[in-house]
């Protein structure tokens, strides 16, 4: 088989597909013999890269910052395998792009004898070299060792490559990184939304951070730093809605488009928004969640005395009311109000009171925890067959901050430009100048532990909804806690709900959930007392700190051994 039909794939799901699936030049398209011989060629090539199925993110419903009514993910109960739909999109397309990026350098020799420039053609490799290590990035974080190529093979060499070590793989995956960091621009001309120097720098500390590597990881956050091209978007909640795009805060995203059919997807859209706009509210935040945020002092709920479980919202940390609805607060034209009492709303498009179908009493369906998403999502989610095309944010500036911070409390080379990257991030969440530290809790140096505890919670109160917290968990080794204890919502039917809890004065928590040294909250007190309900059960395996190898890549490939457990 020819070299200009099949390009690499490794262990190569194409022999088990459908043909849809083959990876095959179509003939009125040109092959790897007669392609990337003009500017116009080599373009076409990059830009494939920037296709959304190449950038995955991991899925807020593989963590304790989400709720799927009584229903977890495969991951979520530990019973991942090498079947799962995510396990074998992952591989494949990472090595799709790895193989379309090999295709590109392989073939950078004949660029030049065609008469393409050398600034051109090293323009070319950076680009190439950030696509190669973006995908190794991904593949090592979830697979661990994995096949090491950089080269275009043919198909039956390809079901013979073993598994290459991955202290290996991080090693030439960083020289990629910088290679790209030297080659790519600053910024483009024109607004264009491709690979720069800033990407590579983030995104090689993002996954030095990854791997424990905080050397790497705070002089590449720091490199990125010292840019001086980004900075923190001035409203947080405004960073997420599909009207910014082109934020000096995005480093690196893929821009989606109604136009282009290249959207977040109506199914996505319909169950994050509420009922009563006419969505399904079925992927609905955790409690786990919303009792993670700070209160305004910058203390836990169970150590503040602003907080009041009853009004869970109040004297909170802004970006807690920036990403969950606030209930009785205006949403997408309706008052959001999930008490069981609660029969009406007030319909605003209307001026008048309707059915609340965001009330179990009166929808069965209606979310199972009372909460809903509000990050990102405004009327528009409401337009276009309820669907929506905000930018998908692979790295922002706020990331590299806290990545920044972080890598310096784990070295303990903790100084004032520590601090100042955590309090930029937490002031801009309060709308206040960093310097002005009686309008917000700013973070003094506490010592390393108590600043490591403070810096998780406040990646996760700055990233939730963005697709970080799964491997924040898995590198910090807090899956094997957070996801094995249990997932609540409210007592069902809403006669129940009324006896236990409203009739009481006690919604919407009874009492105030305490948390653990890592921010876990323990919610058995109200299970106990019979005013709450268990949802699900979470049962993470800590064999899932790696995924399996795709089955039938193992199965098709000798060398290619599984990982521990699968």
């Amino acid at each position: 088989m020819k070299k200009n039909i099949w390009t690499l794939l490794i262990g190569f799901v194409l022999l088990t597909s459908s043909c849809n699936d083959l990876d095959l030049n179509p003939l009125a398209e040109g092959s790897s013999e007669n392609w990337y011989s003009n500017e116009v060629e080599i373009e076409m090539a990059l830009k494939d890269l920037y296709r959304d199925i190449f950038w995955p993110m991991d899925s807020e419903d593989w963590t304790d910052d989400y709720t799927y009514r009584e229903t977890n993910s495969s991951i979520v109960n530990g019973t991942l395998n090498g079947q799962d739909g995510s396990v074998t999109s992952l591989w494949t397309n990472q090595y799709k792009a790895i193989a379309r990026a090999n295709t590109i350098l392989a073939n950078m020799e004949k660029a030049a004898s065609k008469g393409i420039n050398q600034s051109k053609i090293d323009l070319y490799i950076a680009e190439a070299s950030f696509m190669r290590a973006c995908m190794y990035a991904r593949l090592v974080s979830h697979f661990g060792d994995v096949v090491y190529l950089t080269e275009v093979v043919d198909i039956e060499t390809a079901f013979t490559i073993g598994r290459t070590p991955k202290a290996d793989i991080i090693k030439a995956t960083y020289a990629d990184f910088d290679k790209a960091a030297a080659g790519l621009p600053v910024k483009y001309s024109g607004g264009s939304q491709r690979a720069t120097k800033g990407a590579a720098l983030a995104l090689k500390a993002r996954f030095a951070l990854y791997n424990g590597d905080w050397s790497v990881a705070a002089d590449a956050a720091k490199a990125c730093m010292d840019l001086n091209v980004y900075k923190l978007h001035s409203n947080y909640t405004k960073l997420f809605l599909t009207t910014t795009r082109n934020s000096e805060e995005s480093i690196f995203v893929i821009p989606r488009s109604i136009t282009n059919k290249v959207t977040i997807g109506n199914g996505t859209v319909l169950n994050t928004i509420s009922r009563n706009p006419g969505g399904w509210a079925a992927m609905d935040p955790s409690w786990d969640l919303l009792a993670a945020y700070t209160c305004t002092d910058g203390k836990p709920i169970d150590e503040s005395p602003l907080f009041n479980p009853h009004e869970p919202f109040k004297n909170r940390d802004p970006r807690s009311n920036a990403t969950i609805v606030e209930f009785g607060s205006r949403h997408l034209g309706f008052v959001y109000d999930p008490h069981p009492d609660a029969l009406e709303v007030l319909n605003y498009n209307t001026g008048k009171m309707q059915k609340n179908n965001d009330n179990r009493a009166n929808a069965q369906y209606a979310s199972f925890n009372a909460l809903i998403w509000k990050k990102g999502v405004d009327e528009s989610w409401l337009e276009n067959g309820k669907d929506a095309d905000p930018d998908k944010i692979i790295i922002r500036y706020a990331d590299v901050l806290l990545m920044y911070a972080e890598a310096k409390i784990e070295l303990n080379q903790i100084d004032e430009s520590v601090l100042d990257a955590i309090n930029r991030v937490r002031s801009r969440a309060y709308g206040v100048d960093k310097a002005a530290v009686n309008d917000y809790p700013a973070v003094t140096n506490q010592g390393q532990a108590s600043l490591r505890k403070i810096l998780r919670t406040e990646r996760r109160m700055e990233f939730a909804k963005e697709g970080l917290r799964y491997m924040d968990l898995v590198r910090w080794r807090l899956a094997t806690k957070a996801l094995t204890n249990k997932s609540y919502g409210i007592l069902y039917p809403a006669a129940l709900l009324r006896e236990k809890v409203t009739s009481k004065g006690l919604w919407f928590w009874p009492v105030t959930p305490q948390l653990d040294e890592d921010g876990i909250p323990d919610f058995s007190e109200m299970e106990n007392a019979g005013q709450i309900t268990v949802l699900s059960k979470r049962n993470w395996d800590d064999r899932q700190y790696l995924w399996p190898i795709p089955t039938k890549e193992v199965l098709i490939n000798d060398n290619l051994s599984q990982n521990p457990g699968y």
